[in-house]
């Protein structure tokens, strides 16, 4: 216990850079979020966050519920463009109410830690009415690779017009 709470100290604001070289911004927040940034991609997480210095290169954890570290090999701005792809968004920003969000999901041995990508997309019901329906999906946080995504029901529906 005392181990872990002396790593989780070791989180601290400033810029990391990771084992790929890319560069990751950490920020504390209000109420024990941990703001990640990395491009012009910032996520916003409550779990808790440990790390390892290798050098000058630094490995980002976050604890699982499970008790096993899971590595954040992927970064949200690689995370939101491996969603954007998938939600066939153009951009993921304001406009479109696009959040990222680092959280756990799964249970027991089966816990692992994914960005969850929401936006709003434009969209036509039966070709007539314009509404909007909100997209999401969630990129593994360690492989990168897409878990699953999502869509309102009534998506069958609907034609996607591009944003």
């Amino acid at each position: 216990q005392g181990e872990d709470t002396q790593l989780q100290n070791q989180i601290a604001d400033g810029e990391y850079t990771c084992e790929d070289g890319s560069k990751l911004q950490i920020q504390k927040q209000e109420n024990n979020k941990i703001q990640l940034k990395s491009g012009d991609m910032i996520a916003n997480t409550n779990m808790e966050m440990t790390q390892d210095q290798i050098g000058n290169q630094t490995r980002v954890h976050v604890k699982l519920s499970n008790g096993n570290n899971s590595e954040i090999k992927v970064m949200p701005d690689t995370a939101s463009e491996t969603a954007m792809e998938r939600l066939q968004l153009k951009v993921c920003s304001e406009e479109n109410e696009c959040q990222i969000e680092l959280k756990e999901v799964g249970s027991g041995e089966e816990s692992k830690a994914v960005y969850e990508v929401k936006a709003q997309k434009k969209a036509k019901i039966l070709g007539f009415f314009d509404t909007e329906m909100q997209v999401d999906a969630q990129v593994n946080a360690e492989s990168g690779e897409i878990i699953r995504t999502g869509k309102p029901w009534w998506a069958f529906l609907a034609t996607e017009t591009e944003e």
